[in-house]
């Protein structure tokens, strides 16, 4: 009888839903990134993640600069920066080039994100070790410098 019970909150409405969703997901998803590359583009996407918040704590305290209109005009540069890896992965497709395309762009942008949260935790106060704050120096400088000159223009 424990198994019927089981058996029938599986079977719910909602669980259909989200089974018929990754049904329709999963191939577009391998299409446009390959197979087996969902752990690189798990890091890509925490270090958007971390890169908004990082982003949004070091405008608050810095700068007092955050506003809902800047942060929504950074959705569509964190949507191109989902698409490149999709671009690179069909372009090795066309080349017969195996993921060299798709991992050269996505580690690029890995790195290029993580520059930019370290120099925005930087930014917010947070703990960054000085050997590392020194390689983001110019970032943290020209985030300053950015931030500035939209508080100016306010």
């Amino acid at each position: 009888m424990k198994f019927l019970e089981i058996f029938a909150h599986a079977a719910s409405p909602s669980h259909g839903w989200a089974a018929t969703a990754e049904t329709i997901a999963a191939p577009i998803f391998h299409y446009l990134y390959g197979p087996g590359r969902t752990d690189i583009l798990v890091v890509l996407l925490f270090c958007i993640a971390l890169d908004w918040v990082t982003g949004i704590q070091a405008a608050k305290k810095q700068d007092q600069t955050y506003s809902s209109e800047y942060g929504l005009s950074r959705i569509p540069r964190t949507l191109f920066f989902l698409a490149l890896p999709a671009l690179a992965n069909l372009l090795d497709r066309v080349m017969a080039t195996p993921g060299f395309l798709f991992y050269g762009v996505t580690f690029g942008l890995i790195y290029h994100t993580w520059n930019s949260l370290t120099a925005n935790a930087a930014r917010a106060g947070w703990p960054v070790p000085k050997a590392i704050a020194n390689l983001v120096e110019s970032e943290i400088k020209a985030k300053t410098e950015r931030a500035m000159k939209q508080k100016e223009g306010k």
